[in-house]
């Protein structure tokens, strides 16, 4: 697929520079003179990203990325500044600029900035058709991904769900272990029957052995009538125990009863009754260490490990970040009546680096809370939870370059970085150092002794 950028830069030499530079990369390159011209070229044709000067003799950079983004919110624009002019282009990052480089430009900076943000274009098209594909492909579940990870453990559903063996899901919290129980009943000889979920966590003992074999009336204080159980209810269907690593010992004895023999019997009964239940259990514990520290019964464990299925923690399957977030940002745009059609390419960066320690369900939480604040069409990164852009930024791999990852610290923050950062690439040499910045010498010796790092001289 031909890759399209839109050079734009009121320098013909700068330009043409950056033409030769471009296409010994691989891309196909046009030219713009001015963002008047730009704005004109992006409204007769559709390019992969627009890299743009800030000053230039007519319309600014500024002014042709606001006009481009106006018309194509999702084209990413990078913009070319000096030094002088950080502060202009951390503004332009808010209102919209996928990043912006400082000149003279690094060119390892520069090509690592395109290809990120030429795939994030992308995304917006790729998440689409893949939404397509899964709502088709996989009509009787609701796991979305297409990382290795997932594609495997979508595949040992499929040969699982019509057995009728006992399944115990593994996973950390939120990582989505009732969706697994969900597919497997959908894609079993029982998904016509019932799918009866219980949380054993929710639960005291008493009413936990209630509510999973029933009670007979006076049973217990509180037992006016006679009650059927969660068993009972699930007859024929697919019973699924949640947090099943909270179960009582007591239960787990009576819970072992009914999975040997397929008995089960009413608190208050010395009567015990047949039921055909086909039983999943889910847990965020390890319990082969609750077995041995004889939290947990041994044969309990073994009757349930059956078939053993282990949900993957979001950080080991980021490749799905987008494809979660996009089928997210969509229920939820619709539920609260937003025209809400996507995310910036600088909000995605910071969900894909950031490591989601609550998975799926925290994900999803956060891309509720940024549609609900967002007031565009597309989320940013203020929309975002503080704790998830804080942490995804400190994540986000540093280019030699001041990084987008900058975005929204103070200028005198940026500064001090981006002085520290050249001095490194210089080996401390600070007359090299001041020429890069576009500052003199002494002026670099004025803000290191201002941040404290000023060693002395080195030529």
């Amino acid at each position: 697929m031909t890759t399209t950028v839109l050079v734009v830069d009121d320098d013909d030499a700068h330009r043409g520079m950056l033409r030769m530079m471009l296409k010994s990369w691989g891309y196909t390159v046009e030219e713009a003179a001015d963002g008047d011209e730009a704005v004109e070229k992006v409204h007769a044709k559709a390019f992969d990203a627009v890299l743009t000067d800030v000053r230039m003799g007519k319309v600014n950079g500024i002014e042709a990325m606001k006009q481009i983004l106006s018309y194509n919110p999702s084209l990413p624009v990078i913009l070319m500044t000096a030094y002088s002019s950080v502060e202009t282009a951390v503004d332009a990052l808010r209102i919209g600029a996928y990043d912006y480089l400082i000149k003279p430009l690094d060119f390892d900076a520069l090509k690592e900035t395109l290809n990120k943000a030429i795939e994030h274009s992308r995304l917006g098209v790729e998440n689409r058709e893949l939404r397509r594909q899964f709502s088709e492909e996989n009509a009787s579940t609701e796991i979305l991904g297409r990382s290795p990870a997932i594609t495997s453990m979508l595949s040992m559903i499929r040969t699982v769900a019509p057995t009728e063996a006992t399944v115990l899901i593994t996973g950390e919290s939120g990582t989505g272990k009732e969706l697994v129980a969900r597919a497997l009943h959908a894609q079993s000889l029982r998904k016509d029957e019932p799918l009866v979920t219980v949380n054993c966590a929710a639960l005291a003992e008493t009413l936990l052995e209630s509510e999973l074999f029933g009670h007979e009336k006076g049973a217990f204080t509180g037992a006016d009538k006679r009650r059927e159980g969660r068993f009972k209810q699930a007859d024929r269907g697919t019973l699924f125990l949640d947090e099943i690593g909270e179960m009582p010992i007591g239960v787990q004895a009576k819970l072992l009863r009914a999975l040997q023999q397929g008995e089960i019997q009413r608190v208050g009964s010395d009567k015990s009754e047949h039921v055909d239940v086909r039983v999943i259990a889910a847990t965020n514990r390890d319990l082969r260490k609750e077995v041995e520290e004889r939290r947990f019964r041994e044969d309990l464990y073994f009757r349930l490990n059956v078939i053993s299925l282990e949900v993957p923690p979001l950080r080991q399957r980021k490749e799905d970040i987008p494809l979660l977030a996009a089928h997210f940002l969509s229920h939820y745009a619709e539920r609260n009546h937003k025209n809400v059609k996507g995310f910036s390419a600088q909000c995605m960066d910071m969900l894909l680096h950031y490591d989601w320690p609550g998975n799926v369900r925290e994900l999803q939480n956060a891309v509720e809370r940024a549609v609900i604040l967002c007031t565009g069409e597309y989320v940013t990164g203020p929309e975002l939870p503080v704790n998830i852009a804080k942490l995804a930024a400190e994540a986000m791999p540093k280019s030699s370059e001041v990084s987008s990852s900058l975005a929204g610290l103070p200028l005198e923050e940026v500064e001090r970085r981006a002085i520290e950062e050249t001095l490194r690439e210089t080996g401390d040499n600070k007359s090299a150092a001041a020429r890069k910045l576009g500052i003199t010498r002494a002026t670099l010796h004025k803000k290191l002794r201002k941040y404290g790092s000023d060693k002395g001289d080195a030529e």
